[in-house]
């Protein structure tokens, strides 16, 4: 998370002040707009449930259901980024399921084997679609509109009709197990594993902050005041530890959550510190100057598509194991979360613009409102409108922000 004052406004950051923590929030708010967004939402479905929303079990619950979402947003974020989009991901998520299925249920292959088979097979479908959009230049709308359809098609005949399970338990376990806790054992009221894990993580982001402080320190770039840095620093440390509290008080962090942590990374260190990475934002922010500049613009495209291709397949594996069930209904809706998640986070609709902490919170928006909407009673229609007009909210402040820039 960059955490950096614009040159103009370093002046302003010798102290811990009042002025300070405004010229912070003013000149950081397309990335933490969001964030306090998120903050507000939970606080307001806290008190509406009674108090329900953040138990253990529920945050658990959020974190399972959701998890799927953001495994797809990141590579939702790269397409966007690049000025595409991809309406398929829900129907290549249920033919991938409808795949696993048909291997471990009708054929009884080892997990790992119908494991890479899926994954590959997400990538052929993802280079199917790339080369489309980027050698024969149709828009991705359409070639991904087209994909949705046929996708979903082989799904219902590779299904018939019907679902396929139940699956075996070292599938599901990657969806709905928890890590183990050797340190506490099965006696410990806490999962003392995942404390353990918590500070260990918040050490190492206290520590890449503080290596990024020195380095920006020594390029002479400006920096955030030392009390404020060490604020939020506590801050986040505070969070983490809350967080990993409340699942220690549970049954501790879940498989998911932790391939979850390991793609956030991943996909955070690609777009961030990667030449791959800064040209496909060359590329969404201008195609043409990305092109003339050398990038291969048409090879870029079709990666990302492929690497759309990949995580649709994990996401489609992720649910179909927490599902427990292959069905032809599987993955119906889910472009339109994981889109959503992506313009909530802050990617610009017309592409260069994007991160993937965004990502992670707009797909946490989206996870919390459904949760804390379907607790308190909200009716599905209702809660589709009042999801439409968060999306709705959160690209008009995209846009505005940019005509005032």
């Amino acid at each position: 998370m960059s955490a950096e004052l614009k040159p103009n406004e370093a002046s302003k950051a010798a102290g811990f002040n009042l002025a300070t923590v405004v010229d912070f929030v003013k000149n950081n708010m397309r990335e933490y707009g969001m964030l306090v967004a998120l903050v507000i939402i939970v606080l307001y479905f806290q008190f509406q449930t009674n108090g329900v929303l953040l138990q253990p079990l529920n945050i658990t619950n959020v974190i399972l259901q959701n998890s799927y979402i953001v495994v797809m947003a990141l590579g939702m974020l790269l397409i966007i980024v690049a000025g595409h989009i991809d309406l398929s991901v829900g129907s290549v998520a249920a033919f991938v399921g409808a795949v696993a299925g048909y291997m471990l249920v009708e054929k009884d292959y080892p997990v790992i084997v119908a494991f890479a088979a899926c994954i590959a097979i997400g990538a052929a479908i993802g280079a199917f679609q790339g080369y489309w959009v980027a050698f024969r230049k149709i828009p991705a709308f359409i070639v991904t509109l087209a994909g949705m359809l046929i996708f979903r098609g082989l799904t219902l005949v590779m299904l018939g009709g019907t679902s396929l399970g139940p699956f075996p338990s070292s599938f599901r376990e990657m969806s709905t197990g928890f890590i183990s806790d050797p340190i506490g054992g099965a006696e410990s009221a806490l999962h003392i594993t995942t404390i353990i894990v918590g500070l260990a993580f918040a050490a190492i982001i206290v520590y890449l902050d503080v290596v990024g402080r020195k380095n920006s320190r020594s390029f002479n770039f400006p920096v955030l005041s030392t009390p404020l840095f060490i604020a939020k620093n506590a801050l986040i440390v505070g969070i983490i530890l809350a967080f990993c509290y409340i699942l220690a008080s549970y049954e501790g962090l879940p498989n998911v959550l932790l391939v979850l942590i390991a793609l956030i990374a991943l996909y955070m260190f690609v777009t961030k510190k990667t030449v791959i990475g800064r040209r496909i934002y060359a590329l969404g922010g201008n195609e043409k100057a990305a092109k003339l500049s050398g990038v291969p613009t048409d090879r870029l495209t079709f990666y990302t598509f492929i690497n759309m291709g990949v995580l649709a397949a994990i996401g489609g594996l992720i649910f179909t194991a927490r599902l427990n069930s292959a069905t032809p209904k599987a993955g119906t809706g889910f472009e339109l979360d994981v889109i959503a998640s992506v313009f909530i986070g802050g990617a610009s609709a017309s592409g260069g613009i994007g991160t993937v902490f965004g990502v992670v919170i707009g797909a946490l928006v989206m996870g919390v409102l459904n949760n804390g909407m379907s607790i308190a009673g909200v009716s599905v229609d209702w809660q589709q409108v009042i999801k439409g007009a968060v999306l709705l909210i959160a690209v008009y402040f995209d846009v505005s922000s940019k005509n005032k820039g």
